[in-house]
């Protein structure tokens, strides 16, 4: 039996990624997730509970490949993993479990302009309000470890409610469900 693939027109490339897929793609999808949203609070652990300086607190991938926290490609490419991901896998969900995923798409996607507008000024040179190193505009106001590790929790919050919802959903969510990702129905007495 041969997947069907429709056109971006249909408003999908892969159907399957919304129906059969969707548990295995949610799940990668959520490992990349929590793994970015751990390098975060490592580096949080490495400044507040361990007292590095800023620039020894890099994650722990970070402390190995030091260009990694200062790669402004490599942030713009994981909000953009971000952005495609949550718009991506977003159609799987229903009722009150989508609701909670767009939540976390639209905070998305300002998250990702910040990073857009960082992206930005590093290739361009011109820096925001003329600070010597790129600066998003909440930056202004929020530490840049701070502001990132709050972006990150913000988006992750409605996500992670998002998911909880979606495994245990409402007989009419998952009436609608085109997924298996819901846990079974207890029919025992």
């Amino acid at each position: 039996m041969a997947t069907e693939i429709t056109t971006p027109a249909s408003g999908t490339l892969a159907p399957g990624i919304n129906g059969r897929y969707h548990k295995v793609a949610l799940n990668v999808f959520m490992l990349i997730v929590l793994a970015h949203w751990a390098e975060h609070v490592a580096q949080a652990i490495q400044i507040y509970a361990l007292g590095w300086k800023l620039p020894d607190a890099r994650g722990v991938l970070g402390v190995p490949f030091p260009w990694l926290v200062t790669s402004e490609w490599m942030h713009y490419g994981y909000a953009l993993i971000m952005l495609i991901g949550l718009i991506v896998l977003r159609k799987g969900f229903t009722g009150r479990a989508r609701t909670w995923w767009t939540i976390s798409l639209v905070i998305q996607v300002w998250h990702h302009f910040e990073h857009l507008f960082l992206l930005f000024q590093k290739v361009s040179g011109i820096h925001l309000l003329g600070k010597p190193v790129p600066t998003s505009i909440l930056q202004l106001v929020i530490p840049r470890v701070e502001l990132h590790l709050f972006y990150n929790a913000v988006v992750f919050a409605p996500m992670l409610v998002a998911v909880i919802l979606h495994l245990r959903p409402r007989p009419e969510e998952r009436a609608k469900m085109q997924c298996t990702c819901a846990t079974p129905v207890s029919t025992s007495a």
